[in-house]
């Protein structure tokens, strides 16, 4: 038998960074496509930190778009997958292929595949670790603020 994939609770202040003009809609996550998320598919990236916030921007600033505001949200969640973990990581990589790849050179990238198979694992999210700063990461969110899920909340 195949052992479940371990999951963690994730409690506390997170950021997210967002066109001024979005910035009302904010907790409705993510518009278009994403590593993790499919265009239409609700998705909440956030950092655990500013400076994961900064890291984040490096790789989805474009030349062209607007300066962006830093938003504080306070986050509850208990079933997080954390690719952190090497044994979590190895798992899924396995079972779903390698979620850091990159993900905007492909029609279908693996990361959407590594979210459907987390989420089928009953994960409602993952911690998903810089490679532009190692040490930082992410809080993606596949559902938030529905019965049973993680509540997020803006401070």
């Amino acid at each position: 038998m195949i052992a479940t994939l371990p999951l963690k609770s994730v409690s506390g202040i997170f950021f997210r960074a967002v066109d001024p003009l979005h910035a009302a809609e904010a907790l409705s996550g993510s518009r278009g496509d994403g590593r993790y998320s499919r265009a239409g598919q609700p998705t909440l990236y956030l950092s655990a930190s500013l400076e994961g916030v900064e890291a984040a921007l490096i790789a989805h600033r474009a030349s062209d778009e607007r300066e962006r505001v830093v938003l504080r949200f306070a986050v509850e969640a208990v079933r997080i997958a954390d690719l952190r973990d090497g044994d979590t990581l190895a798992r899924v990589r396995e079972e779903a292929g390698d979620p850091f790849a990159d993900w905007r050179e492909t029609a279908a990238p693996p990361s959407w595949s590594v979210r459907d198979w987390i989420e089928a694992q009953g994960a409602d999210g993952l911690i998903d670790p810089s490679r532009k700063a190692p040490g930082l990461w992410h809080l993606v969110l596949f559902r938030w603020n529905v019965p049973g899920g993680p509540i997020v909340r803006p401070q």
